[in-house]
């Protein structure tokens, strides 16, 4: 029989009731009412572990812009995906939108210039426009940063005299191209100088930062910085029980305890548990053994989607460091336990550790200490057949 279940685990699914991000989301609120009277603002960057709700929030955000009337566009960067393509495609949408009025249609060449020397000039597979070849050579440029920054400026002062800010909320921003990550930071920056209103929200793992920082040195004042981390106990708590309120059914204080103790307060990993306990449970009120029983069930879920598919696009080599770095112990570990784990030295598995980082399984933490990217990954790995062989090897 079917079961309506109020927990929605899964890769950016919007749960019923989003716990401890209320002060996040009103700030973000307070730069878009700034973006409506045409007043530049400072762009946002999230950034945290897997499973901590950052696209749950930046999709909760471009929610609450589009309300307010701000032009927004959701792009998710993929390492196969080019990102440059997908910024003209929002700068067209853009200008779609504002060639609807009339009296705005003048507006819109230059902007659709820029983009033409943006698309044909670094995305040459895109037929989006058909020129002659003597036409073509007249957009052709040589320079990402300068190409983006007229798109972005153009867009900007269409914007400014239309009245339409502009919002773009970008997910996985650590798998962006260097180059076109500093070139978009470049464009943002000129724009903002130039007070047009446009803004970027974005989110990421945590090397985002240094990405940021390396590419540009005024990206730090570009950028309102925030660490999206795992709920506290009080969150938590709100997380566990609001979704259920609606169906008459309660959890008893040992219950909530043991769910946040077994879950250390990550959002997914809280949906995930209780949409088996509230599944397996047949009872207005969950107490601590209804959880207790479902915790395998729990884990192998865990196992054989979250942890494993990440996992699986390790290299033998990739793996062989995942479990160095796990016998360490205690993480955040040094780079050199690591290659002592590995009986190397160090400068023999830089190349394996700057794979894993581009990956998105691991993270530089500290200077030369890593960690995992994804909560409790170490735990699924000393589950392994495979680790348990290694380190009895």
């Amino acid at each position: 029989m079917f079961k309506i279940n109020p927990y929605r685990p899964g890769a950016g699914l919007m749960p019923v009731y989003i716990a401890g991000r209320d002060e996040d989301i009103q700030n973000v609120d307070q730069m878009f009412e700034a973006l409506r009277m045409n007043i530049p603002t400072q762009s946002v960057i999230f950034s945290g572990l897997r499973g901590v709700g950052k696209t749950v929030l930046i999709n909760k955000l471009q929610a609450n812009a589009e309300e307010k009337g701000i032009f927004c566009k959701h792009i998710e960067v993929e390492e196969r995906n080019d990102f440059i393509s997908q910024i003209a495609e929002c700068a067209q949408a853009f200008l779609r939108k504002v060639s609807a009025k009339e009296k705005f249609k003048h507006l819109v060449q230059k902007p659709l210039d820029a983009i033409r020397s943006l698309v044909i000039s670094f995305n040459p597979e895109d037929i989006t426009f058909s020129l002659a070849v003597q036409d073509r050579e007249l957009y052709v440029s040589k320079n990402l940063t300068q190409s983006l920054t007229e798109v972005f400026t153009t867009m900007g002062e269409t914007a400014y005299k239309t009245e339409t800010p502009i919002c773009f909320f970008i997910d996985e921003i650590q798998y962006m191209k260097q180059d076109q990550l500093g070139s978009l930071i470049a464009a943002l920056h000129r724009t903002n100088q130039l007070g047009y209103p446009v803004m970027i929200v974005g989110a990421g793992l945590p090397k985002i930062y240094k990405m940021l920082s390396d590419e540009k040195s005024y990206s730090e004042r570009l950028f309102v910085y925030k660490k999206i981390d795992s709920l506290t106990s009080e969150q938590s708590q709100k997380a566990i029980e609001e979704p259920a309120k609606k169906f008459h059914v309660t959890y008893t204080k040992e219950a909530i305890e043991k769910i946040t103790r077994v879950t250390k307060g990550y959002p997914f990993f809280i949906q995930q548990l209780c949409k088996i306990v509230y599944n397996n449970t047949d009872k207005n009120t969950i107490g601590e053994i209804d959880v207790d029983c479902n915790i395998e069930e729990f884990l192998q879920e865990l196992d054989e989607g979250f942890f494993k598919s990440r996992y699986e696009r390790c290299a033998e080599s990739d793996k062989k460091f995942i479990f160095a770095m796990v016998k360490c112990g205690e993480l955040p570990c040094t780079i050199s336990n690591v290659a002592k784990n590995l009986g190397k030295n160090v400068g023999s598995i830089s190349t394996t550790r700057a794979q894993l980082i581009s990956k998105g399984i691991i993270y530089p933490v500290r200077y030369k200490e890593l960690d995992f990217t994804v909560p409790e990954f170490s735990g699924y790995i000393q589950r392994l057949d495979e680790y348990k062989q290694w380190n009895e090897s």
